[in-house]
């Protein structure tokens, strides 16, 4: 692929700076906006250019689109927690929303024809059964994020109708690992993802990790998630782009299977060499038993193919980047 410019909202971020990365290892310029309420400096590589800033400010955005021909522009900038947006729905179905229109909009007028989503698996209704979710899946979003991120998605379809914008929507549940060379990773104030809590109790950070619930219909009693490597999916948001010369596509990027609790505790004490304590604690209201996300259509249409599908190495990339950054980027 010849070198190409690329707008990256929200790139100082977990999955958006591994998008990043991958954007400049394959040979091309990228500019990053982020207000860094999320993101971190010490993320985005000097190589790229980044613009400290929201990424739904229309004024920046217009000049930033007119300074040069983008080839597309990658969307990672919103808020993420899917308790807070139950606590706060206002912040993800106002805030979210707005920032990607206004980016939408400011995209069609700069004349770009290609626009890649990070949007979210928690748009779909809980499977009954447990089965892996296919994009054909009900929608039924389960918090504001997920109704927020279907509601991008509605603004992309119409974009398309309307001014011939093609997107992609790449829906997932957990991105996890670090980079394997190191020099990124996940770092979150505050955490609230399981793997990063289970290396923080093995760094003495916290005391134990709190399971939700034993009694799940599972075979260990434990809630079964996906967990999909960071650079698995920001391969996804790279793949995607060969597929927008001819439409707009909805991908789901999943394992097709998931691990329990229980499971990711044990191949962390494997990696880690050391048991993790655990706490037993009340259900949640609202977790489903399992939720798994199926990549077969991804894999069809793309040739994606998780380069670290392991949970013992996605863990172990994990490991390596908290264990030498105990602070994160702060440290």
């Amino acid at each position: 692929m010849n070198a190409k410019s690329f707008l990256v909202t929200g790139g100082a971020g977990y999955v958006g700076s591994h998008a990043v990365d991958a954007l400049l290892r394959a040979g091309h310029h990228v500019t990053v906006i982020d207000d860094l309420s999320q993101g971190h400096r010490g993320a985005v590589p000097a190589v790229a250019e980044l613009l400290v800033g929201d990424a739904g400010d229309r004024a920046l955005l217009a000049r930033v689109l007119a300074a040069r021909p983008f080839h597309a522009v990658m969307h990672f900038a919103a808020r993420s927690l899917v308790g807070e947006s139950m606590q706060k729905p206002h912040l993800y179905l106002r805030d979210n929303v707005q920032t990607a229109h206004n980016l939408i909009e400011e995209t069609v007028a700069a004349g770009v024809r290609r626009f890649v989503l990070s949007s979210t698996a928690n748009i779909f209704a809980s499977p009954p059964d447990g089965a892996a979710l296919g994009e054909e899946a009900p929608i039924a979003p389960g918090s504001p994020y997920g109704e927020g991120k279907h509601m991008v998605e509605r603004l992309l379809h119409w974009a398309d109708r309307c001014h011939g914008l093609r997107s992609a929507a790449l829906r997932y549940f957990n991105a996890a690992g670090a980079h394997p060379d190191g020099h990124i990773g996940e770092d979150h104030h505050p955490e609230t993802h399981l793997i990063p809590i289970v290396l923080e109790v093995a760094l003495g950070k916290r005391s134990h990790l709190d399971i939700y619930g034993d009694d799940y219909p599972t075979p260990d009693g434990t809630c079964i998630r996906d967990y999909v490597h960071v650079c698995d999916i920001a391969d996804a948001h790279l793949r995607v782009l060969d597929v927008l010369d001819d439409r707009s596509v909805r991908y789901n990027v999943g394992s097709g299977s998931g691990y329990s609790v229980r499971q990711v505790v044990e191949a962390a004490e494997k990696v880690i060499g050391r048991p993790i304590p655990v706490r037993m604690a009340p259900r949640r209201p609202g977790d489903p038993a399992v939720l798994v996300a199926d990549g077969n259509r991804l894999r069809a249409e793309t040739g994606w193919s998780p380069a670290l599908p392991g949970l013992e190495d996605i863990i172990a990339t994990a490991w390596a980047w908290r264990s030498r950054h105990p602070d994160g980027f702060g440290g």
